[in-house]
C-alpha cells in the first residue's frame, strides 16, 4: 500500500486524530475490558479514510464513532462465539439498540459530534470538568479530587459549561436553519 499523500495526512490530523482519546474512552466505557480497543481504533481510522477516498464525508467524527461501534460489536460477537464460558457480565444494552433506525443512529452520532464541538470551545478548566462528567461519567466529588478543586467549583464549572454549550448549540442550530 503506498504511503498517504500530504493532503490525506493533513485531513487525518485535523478531522480524526483529535477524537482518538474520546473514542478510546467511549469504547472502554461502553464495551469493557474484553474489547481490543487498539485494533478497533486502527480499523475504524482505516475505514473512515477509505470512505473519504470514495466521496466527501459530511460528518467524519460521527462516521468514525459509528464505524468503531460496529467494529466493536462485531469483535465482541466473534469473541462470544469462540468462548466456552458465559458472557453474563458483558452488558451491551447501551450499545446495541435494536429499536433505533439508521437515520436515528446517524442523528444521534451527529448530535454527539455537535456536543463535542461545543465542549471543545470551553475554557480549559471548564472543558476538563465537562469532559470528566460527560465522557467519563465521574461524580462532582471525584472530579474535584482529581483536579484538586472544591465540589462548589466543580458545580460552578458544570453550570458555566452547560450554559455555554447550550448557547453554542442554539447558535449552531440557528445557522443550520438559515442555510438551505
Amino acid at each position: 500500500m503506498p504511503p498517504p499523500d500530504p493532503e490525506t495526512n493533513r485531513w487525518f490530523a485535523e478531522h480524526l486524530l483529535p477524537h482518538e482519546p474520546m473514542l478510546r474512552a467511549w469504547l472502554a466505557r461502553g464495551f469493557g475490558p474484553r474489547l481490543a480497543i487498539d485494533d478497533v481504533v486502527q480499523e475504524a481510522f482505516l475505514r473512515v479514510l477509505q470512505a473519504r477516498d470514495t466521496g466527501e464525508l459530511q460528518a467524519p467524527k460521527a462516521f468514525l464513532f459509528a464505524t468503531a461501534r460496529n467494529l466493536a460489536v462485531d469483535q465482541l460477537r466473534r469473541h462470544a462465539v469462540s468462548r466456552t464460558d458465559s458472557l453474563v457480565e458483558t452488558d451491551l444494552s447501551d450499545v446495541l439498540d435494536d429499536h433505533a433506525s439508521i437515520p436515528e443512529s446517524v442523528a444521534r452520532s451527529q448530535e454527539v459530534a455537535l456536543l463535542t464541538e461545543a465542549v471543545q470551545t470551553l475554557p480549559d478548566r471548564c472543558r476538563q470538568v465537562m469532559t470528566l462528567r460527560l465522557v467519563y461519567g465521574l461524580s462532582q466529588r471525584v472530579i474535584g479530587e482529581k483536579l484538586g478543586i472544591s465540589d462548589r467549583t466543580v458545580a460552578a464549572q458544570l453550570a458555566i459549561g452547560t450554559k455555554k454549550c447550550s448557547d453554542y448549540l442554539l447558535r449552531r442550530l440557528a445557522v443550520r436553519r438559515l442555510v438551505p
